[in-house]
């Protein structure tokens, strides 16, 4: 009996049965597809799907209740045994690749419903409307289209209902104010049809969330919204609201936040914010609201953020804004305030952020500015204020950014200020300012853009400006600086400016300038410089900008400066003599060299008289010389032409009859003549074609392959349907191509190898990119290579691209056109940016002027005072 008994005992138990809800489980995993190691413990071995990935169960029984996958990559139709699941309450597949079917009328527990960030398209489901218990539906950023259906007003318990960044249509719906339990409404940025702001709104007297941002809402502001008591935060920005801001969103009494930018409306300011004891943040900004800035304004206990930025206000900054206890943040430029700045404006505020740029305010900088110690940012350019620079802003020891220029300050500047340590710009330009630049400037280790420009500083540069690593920009042209170069600045490599023109410097020109290989500009005009023109100029792989002009510059030009592709040359006014470089020995770089007497030869008149004298016999004979030479050279090309014509089509004779009048202009180092191109532009080999022009794939003898953009003259372009300015449009599209694209380097904007042109035809000649654009690859077969770390890397090279754009280049460039198709893929994935027909510059005030490709606008952005568009770009 007994060994029975220990028998029993050794005998394995049976296993654990897997739970209905378990295998309802693997069942949606099995509908799914998973990429490993994702959902690896979703095994049927173990019997408790509690355990697993992402699920989380009932306390007391075990029934599951949550499901929580975000970001995990899986794809697939919303999976229905889900559904089958009796207790379930939430689920949460965000940031996903679920779509494009969505069926959940049968998961009749759910409360909590996230899908945003997937592939989801179609109407939206009128099954959600059955689901009793839902309190939280968050569907955005799928591909939702059509109206919000009307069945919406029925959610009995909804709370919170999110869709912003879909694709929906119709008019934003006024029934949605007929779900009185609604907490929470975000339906920003849609393509909605224009449409006013439904009042109905006003009706869900327990909202506390309204999003409409990017929504093409029209006509006024309607002041029933002053009746949602509840609300905390109200962003209406970026749409087309006019009219004046309604006095009754000033009794918004629970209201954190209050966002109306970006719109067109117009009138005062109301009064009565200052109620408002919980308000952190308004923005009015970019509108045409006008009068004076109410002095109630500041008297909001809470206030953090006042942006007003880009309107037509008037009148005094108020002295309220001294006492505001809250306040980190004011941006007030681009207006047209006048009178002075509260004198105690900074010692009982913690500003972080002062900007009252462009506008007619005069008087003293505050001497309590940052009294507070917490300003980073100081931005009062384009305004009228005198006096000195107030010596406790060299306490500041958090300030970063620092721009007063074109202002009437003057006096000097206070030594401390020269080497704040986190300071990364600082602009002076454009004032009254005197004394000199202190050698604590080696303490601003952080410096990036030093501009003093057009003031009265003298002395020395000093030597320990060579101290500073990071400098990219020294402008300090229009001074009385004297003295030499210190040798020091040829030793910062990241050096991208300098410009020095109009002082009283003197000493040789700088050698050992290996470093400067971010070199674009060098302007050292109008001073006493000595000497020859260093030879290491012609090495610095992107000067572009060479201006040496008005010095005493002795001795030859250095037959090296012929490597550079200079858009700027000039070395006139100096004391040079000898042979000119062949390379600049023609009629197109006379300015360049005049008022050196002895560089005679070359180009006719360039000479004084006496000079001009004793070589006119020479000179007769070299041009009787080369005459025969281009008789000869003309009637060989003709032949030789004659010839070709018989064995090519006409529309490739007529590209190549007269190629030796093509004007080539190389940006890098080519191992290829033009005439390689042009014979690689067959209808065989186009490989593109878009409203610029044709694109062609060219082989080259060499092995090298490149890509040929032919941009179309203006009869093709009007033939192709672009008008009667498409033929300005093309030559525009070509200078920005040359002028953006033929003086940046970076590894994430596409190459443009050279440039031809001829009469009417524009060449552009690019690095070929194998795999084509990002839109073709998103679009075709290829889609399954970009899995989502692809995705992402393709992604981050472009934002990356467009960061080196709007940030490293000066000024900054935005692209104005950045879509999938102008995203290039080389053979390893990795993104170019490209297409930079409608680039702009970045130096006015505002661009007015929407460019590139209809689609997404993204929100304006700020930098300073400049408002303009910004570059985004997204794939999934």
């Amino acid at each position: 009996m007994a060994a029975s008994f220990l028998l029993l005992l050794l005998l394995p138990l049976p296993a654990q049965a897997l739970s209905q809800d378990g295998l309802h489980l693997l069942d949606a995993k099995r509908a799914l597809t998973v990429p490993a190691p994702a959902l690896a413990d979703w095994n049927p071995r173990d019997a408790t799907p509690c355990n697993w990935t992402g699920v989380a169960c009932h306390d007391s029984d075990g029934a599951v209740t949550v499901i929580s996958l975000p970001s995990l990559n899986l794809a697939g139709s919303f999976p229905a045994a889900l559904c089958r699941i009796p207790r379930l309450r939430s689920v949460d597949l965000s940031d996903n690749y679920i779509g494009p079917d969505l069926d959940v009328a049968r998961c009749a527990a759910l409360q909590r419903l996230d899908l945003s960030m997937n592939a989801l398209v179609g109407p939206l489901p009128d099954a959600l409307v059955d689901l009793p218990d839902l309190l939280y539906l968050n569907l955005q950023s799928n591909n939702f289209s059509g109206p919000i259906p009307e069945s919406f007003a029925r959610f009995p318990k909804l709370q919170s209902l999110s869709l912003v960044y879909n694709l929906l249509g119709g008019q934003v719906p006024p029934f949605l104010g007929r779900v009185a339990t609604l907490r929470e409404l975000n339906l920003s940025y849609n393509p909605f049809a224009p449409g006013p702001v439904p009042p109905q709104l006003a009706d869900l007297s327990a909202l506390r969330v309204l999003w409409l941002a990017g929504c093409n809402l029209v006509g006024p502001i309607p002041p029933s919204l002053g009746r949602l008591t509840n609300l905390t935060d109200l962003d209406l920005s970026t749409n087309a609201l006019t009219g004046p801001i309604p006095p009754e969103i000033a009794g918004l009494t629970s209201a954190v936040q209050i966002e109306l930018y970006n719109n067109s409306l117009t009138g005062p300011i109301p009064t009565g914010f200052g109620n408002l004891r919980h308000l952190r943040a308004i923005d009015f900004a970019m509108n045409r609201l006008h009068g004076a800035i109410p002095e109630d304004l500041f008297h909001a206990p809470s206030l953090e953020t006042l942006h007003l930025y880009a309107n037509v206000l008037t009148g005094p900054v108020p002295e309220s804004i001294a006492r505001a206890p809250s306040l980190v943040e004011l941006r007030l430029f681009a207006n047209s305030l006048n009178g002075t700045l509260p004198a105690d404006l900074g010692r009982n505020t913690p500003l972080v952020c002062l900007d009252i740029s462009d506008n007619a305010i005069s008087g003293e900088i505050p001497p309590g500015i940052c009294d507070r110690g917490e300003l980073e940012e100081l931005l009062m350019l384009d305004n009228m204020l005198s006096g000195r620079i107030p010596d406790a802003l060299g306490r500041c020891r958090r300030l970063r950014r620092v721009r007063l220029s074109n202002n009437r300050l003057a006096g000097d500047v206070p030594d401390a200020v020269w080497g704040l340590p986190h300071m990364s710009l600082l602009e002076l330009n454009d004032n009254h300012l005197t004394g000199q630049i202190f050698p604590v400037i080696a303490g601003a280790a952080n410096l990036s853009k030093l501009v003093l420009s057009n003031n009265r500083l003298t002395g020395a540069i000093p030597a320990e400006i060579g101290s500073l690593s990071k400098l990219y920009e020294l402008s300090a042209g229009g001074n009385m600086l004297s003295g030499p170069l210190p040798s020091s600045l040829g030793g910062l490599a990241e050096l991208g400016r300098l410009v020095l023109r109009n002082n009283s410097l003197s000493g040789q020109l700088l050698r050992g300038i290996q470093s400067w290989k971010k070199l674009s500009e060098l302007n050292l005009a109008e001073n006493g410089f000595t000497g020859s023109i260093p030879p290491e100029l012609g090495d610095l792989p992107v000067l572009n900008y060479l201006d040496l002009s008005g010095n005493e510059l002795s001795g030859e030009v250095p037959v090296q400066l012929e490597n550079l592709k200079l858009n700027q040359f000039n070395v006139s006014n100096n004391q040079l003599h000898g042979p000119l470089p062949p390379q600049y020995a023609t009629e197109a770089y006379r300015s360049s060299f005049l008022g050196n007497p002895e560089l005679c030869g070359e180009i006719a008149g360039l000479c004084g008289g006496d000079s001009q004298g004793r070589s006119k016999h020479q000179s007769g004979l070299a041009w009787m010389m080369r005459s025969i030479f281009i008789f000869a050279a003309a009637i060989l090309v003709a032949g030789v032409a004659w010839f070709y014509w018989r064995y090519r089509t006409f529309n490739r004779s007529k590209l190549r009859a007269d190629r030796s009048k093509w004007t080539l202009t190389s940006f890098h180092k080519l191992s290829f003549s033009e005439y390689e191109i042009l014979d690689c532009l067959d209808e065989d080999n186009v490989i593109g074609s878009g409203a610029s022009g044709k694109v062609y794939k060219a082989v080259l003898s060499n092995g090298e392959v490149v890509a040929v953009k032919k941009l179309w003259s203006a009869a093709a372009a009007k033939k192709n349907g672009g008008g009667e300015g498409s033929g300005s449009a093309a030559d525009d599209s070509f200078e920005a191509e040359v002028r953006t694209l033929g003086k940046i380097r970076h590894k994430n904007i596409v190459k443009l190898w050279c440039c031809c042109a001829h009469k009417e035809c524009k060449l552009l000649v690019y690095e070929y990119m194998p795999n084509g654009s990002l839109g073709d690859v998103l679009h075709s077969i290829k889609a399954g290579l970009l899995d989502w770390g692809t995705r992402y890397k393709i992604a981050l090279d472009a934002a990356e691209g467009l960061s080196y754009l709007h940030h490293d280049c000066v000024p900054a460039i935005v692209h104005r056109d950045v879509k999938s198709n102008n995203i290039l893929l080389d053979a390893e994935l990795s993104a170019r940016v490209a297409d930079f027909g409608v680039a702009k510059v970045v130096e006015a005030k505002s661009m007015s002027v929407i460019a590139g490709s209809c689609g997404y606008i993204a929100p304006g952005m700020m930098d300073d005072r400049h408002i303009y568009e910004y570059d985004c770009c997204c794939c999934r």
